[in-house]
């Protein structure tokens, strides 16, 4: 399964805006992806609520994991979002 390791950059972590535009993002990617944080907690990230519960902050590592055949490409786009400060977006 493709996945990619990514340093978060919003100022805030992924909470409230960040988390949205994330989750909004995965959920139209069309193959299922899933957020892990540092500590090994897994949540679908096409949920705002599982990515909020995470409580990932500004400068964790976090893997994003997907299967299918666009899996690469939906990595790859998720992984842009991540590595963008999207409070400022």
């Amino acid at each position: 399964m493709p996945e990619r390791t990514v340093t978060v950059a919003s100022s805030v972590g992924l909470h409230a805006r960040p988390a949205a535009l994330f989750s909004q993002a995965a959920a139209k990617v069309g193959v299922p992806v899933t957020l892990t944080s540092a500590a090994g907690k897994s949540v679908n990230a096409a949920s705002i609520l599982g990515v909020l519960s995470l409580g990932i902050g500004h400068g964790e590592v976090v893997t994003i994991s997907a299967e299918g055949d666009d899996a690469d490409i939906a990595l790859d786009g998720l992984a842009d979002l991540l590595n963008t400060d999207l409070d400022k977006a």
